[in-house]
């Protein structure tokens, strides 16, 4: 700020090209009024730290600008500060600022400068040149003075229209008067245009039409590039040419699971028994494409098509919709093969459970207002996808659980008091994780029946005619998996639950394993109850499913009591919900619901038929490589078998295997797996258990068995 005439006032530029200095006034201030210069700084310090938060320009002012210009409502203090205050800043960009029309913000003591530049962001996460350029998210826990609370007694709206269920949003226009400095709308056009969506790393995808001020989430997108070669869009997925359609020549391997012979070659390389999954062309199609599929709920912009098979699977492409895929470890590119474990989840999950706590977040079902709507809504939606991921017929058959463990122990606790008596019997296989083991004990314990266990062959296979023979008058409940943790073999869950059936059994289908790998469809299983956890299929940790026949759920009686579960409540007695509410007490994870239902739009924008082949082939292609290495032994190796890798080395604890890995960025799961029963029916205490998810690629098997040949030859890091 200079002038030679106190009489004459003129802005001179800034160090910072973006800064505003505003003209003094000559001669003393009248009392009550607020120095210019600090008025200046203030505004210049707070459009600096925030320029793309407001719906303001970025740019400087225009010279000609003049005090007069800018609206002088608000409240101004009492007496004017002695000295130019120094002034209290949000920096968090969900905590926008005030505009210039609403008047001078108000003063706030403090004692060290403002920060008048973002703190440094300790990295980019995008992977290409663009993603730097793009903007770093904001996470207040790296923010040095984060405004919570405002002065003023109402905040406009900021760059986001009013909050609304997400079916009624369409593009606007900016409200009128979040308009700053001036109320010429082209003006305002031009210098504040319509912020773009960040870049995701991926490949540019077509246009999706005019940018609309809706917070950008990767959910509410029609359809995002999850493939190479993506279609058109918006609209429905339109019909590939034939001749564009992969075929069975593409994977000269494949074959039908159950109809392919010996490869000796493969037997001679192992220098022990041979790996059924590996030969022939095996047929990956585990079940029909369900027809007519129809999104429900708040996102309908899902295609109608949601199995995109006809169109190039990119794990390439894939992995870049998981941020943490980009992490590094030790100093070398995250490596994640414990999927078995818990599955990694793409960005689109992480934007729906920040879009439900920004805009939706409720208690459902018992309120009136709009946000218990919305919340519900969410939640509900949430329950048809999952019904529709699994085939069942009704939304009333599903039922919300913290996870498999837990729907596991409600059946139990619920169908099983009521049904399991003295000297009934529970059949169960080697095979099982301790969820499916000890909630039996526990209740054959109590109840004074019998645990009955199916073996399994050298391979890891159930003996179907063992199987058999354990069944008789006496069995209540067959309860086992369809995909083991530990070995990765599928077992023959369609034919088991054929034949449970025959002798009256009710059957209970660990579904934890198989539901991130292949198509589930519980009316073709046939199947009495179906449990899965959300972490395993790329949702967030604390959410799950129980499915059950609905004759089935209709005579259980409830396992907890608390809000939500009853009808009617009198000193003398209670009345329940119907199912599912019934086995729903207390507040659910909302939340975590909503983000299963975005896993489930995810998995449907890819294609189960597509993560199926595509483990299939690295799993052939990991196989292959890992059974070249001296001394190291595959455990489990039927011919039907889902993603897992699961082995020891001669000469090293597992434990070393898990560690050395670790320290070359590879993160595989060491240990008994919760399986310890499977494992010591094979010698073992504990394995190496390398497991696979759609993200995986070619270079990362390269990686391991580099790995694991460099740490049998002695070498300490991967050359």
């Amino acid at each position: 700020m200079s002038t030679s005439d106190p009489a004459r006032l003129f802005v001179a530029p800034d160090p910072d090209p973006r800064a505003v200095t505003l003209p003094l006034q000559a001669g003393p201030l009248p009392a009550g009024a607020l120095d210019p210069v600090a008025l200046a700084r203030m505004a210049n310090e707070f459009f600096t730290v925030l320029p793309d938060s407001l719906d303001l320009p970025s740019s400087p002012l225009p010279a000609h600008a003049v005090l007069a210009d800018i609206p002088a409502s608000g409240s101004v203090p009492a007496t004017a500060p002695a000295a130019p205050p120094e002034i209290s800043l949000p920096s968090d960009k969900h905590f926008s600022g005030l505009p210039a029309s609403i008047g001078p913000a108000s003063f706030s003591p403090v004692t060290a400068p403002a920060q008048v530049t973002p703190p440094a962001a300790p990295g980019v996460i995008g992977t290409v040149a663009s993603d730097v350029a793009a903007e770093v998210p904001s996470f207040s826990f790296l923010q040095d003075a984060r405004q919570i609370f405002s002065d003023r007694n109402t905040l406009p709206e900021g760059p986001y229209p009013k909050a609304r269920p997400i079916t009624t949003f369409v593009p606007q226009n900016p409200p009128v008067n979040a308009e700053p400095i001036a109320n010429d709308s082209d003006w305002l056009a031009q210098a504040n245009p319509p912020s773009q969506p960040p870049s995701t790393g991926l490949p540019s995808p077509p246009s999706l039409g005019e940018a609309s001020p809706v917070p950008t989430f990767s959910f509410l997108e029609e359809l995002r590039p999850l493939f190479s070669y993506p279609p058109t869009v918006p609209g429905p997925v339109p019909a590939a040419p034939q001749a564009d359609l992969p075929t069975n020549a593409m994977f000269t391997n494949l074959d039908l699971p159950r109809e392919f012979n010996r490869s000796p070659g493969l037997t001679d390389l192992a220098g022990y028994g041979s790996f059924g999954f590996l030969e022939g062309n095996r047929n990956l199609d585990f079940a029909e494409p369900i027809a007519g599929l129809q999104p429900l709920g708040i996102e309908p912009d899902v295609p109608r098509d949601l199995n995109l098979s006809s169109y190039p699977f990119d794990a390439e492409t894939i992995k870049r919709d998981f941020p943490i895929l980009r992490e590094r470890v030790n100093g070398r590119p995250l490596v994640w093969l414990d999927n078995a474990a818990t599955t990694q989840k793409p960005q689109s999950v992480i934007d729906r459970l920040k879009y439900f706590y920004e805009h939706e977040n409720s208690n459902v079902h018992r309120a009136a207002h709009e946000l218990a709507a919305r919340a519900t809504d969410a939640y509900e939606s949430a329950r048809e996808k999952v019904r529709r991921f699994v085939n069942a017929s009704s939304t009333r058959e599903i039922i919300f659980v913290r996870g498999a463990t837990e729907g596991i122990n409600l059946i139990a606790q619920s169908w099983g008091r009521r049904n399991i008596q003295k000297d009934d019997e529970i059949v169960i296989t080697w095979l099982e994780h301790h969820a499916n083991i000890v909630p039996w004990q526990m209740l054959c314990s109590e109840k004074g029946a019998k645990l009955r266990v199916a073996p399994v062959d050298d391979s890891g296979q159930v003996l179907l005619e063992e199987y058999e023979k354990l069944l008789g008058p006496k069995t209540r409940l067959v309860s086992i998996t369809q995909v083991s943790n530990a070995l990765g073999v599928i077992t023959p869950a369609d034919k088991m639950i054929e034949i449970a059936h025959r002798y009256g059994a009710t059957v209970l289908l660990d579904g934890a394993q198989s539901v991130s790998h292949m198509r589930v469809d519980v009316q073709a299983l046939d199947c009495d109850f179906f449990v899965f956890s959300g972490h395993k299929v790329f949702a967030p940790t604390g959410i799950g499913v129980v499915y059950g026949k609905p004759e089935v759920l209709e005579n259980m009686p409830p396992w907890q009591g608390g809000g939500n579960m009853i009808q009617d409540v009198t000193f003398e007695k209670t009345l329940y919900q119907e199912p599912p509410q019934r086995f729903e007490a207390g507040t659910g994870n909302i939340a975590d619901a909503v983000g299963l239902g975005a896993a489930i739009d995810y998995l449907d924008r890819v294609g189960m038929h597509n993560v199926s082949r595509h483990e299939h082939e690295l799993l052939v292609h990991a196989t292959r490589e890992l059974v070249r290495v001296p001394g190291l032994h595959i455990i489990g190796t039927a011919k039907e078998k889902a993603g897992v890798l699961s082995f020891v080395l001669d000469g090293f604890r597992t434990e070393e295997v898990g560690d050395y890995l670790n320290q070359n960025g590879i993160a595989v799961r060491s240990g008994h797996h919760c399986a310890q029963p499977i494992l010591r029916r094979f010698g073992v205490e504990s394995t190496v258990r390398a497991s696979l998810a759609l993200y995986n690629t070619h270079d990362d098997i390269n990686r391991l068995v580099t790995a694991i040949w460099n740490l049998r030859l002695g070498r300490t890091s991967i050359a």
